[in-house]
């Protein structure tokens, strides 16, 4: 499923991340790398907040909708 719609305070393990080159690279540089785990922290106003490598990183709905967990 998308991390879009994953429920806040689930800690999920990142199965794909998609979109063009570019967009993959940006992910996996802010830590969104297949097998990693990534924890829902909030939404807000459609952007979601999440934990990944000990870091809070806050990304957009359309970010969050291209990693599937």
């Amino acid at each position: 499923m998308p991390l879009i719609i994953a429920d806040i305070g689930g800690e999920y393990i990142i199965k794909k991340v998609g979109g063009s080159p570019e967009v993959k690279k940006h992910l996996e540089d802010l830590g969104f790398v297949v097998g990693s785990v990534v924890t829902v922290i909030n939404t807000i106003g459609g952007n979601v907040i999440v934990k990944v490598r000990e870091t809070r990183v806050a990304i957009s709905e359309e970010m969050a909708r291209r990693i599937m967990v």
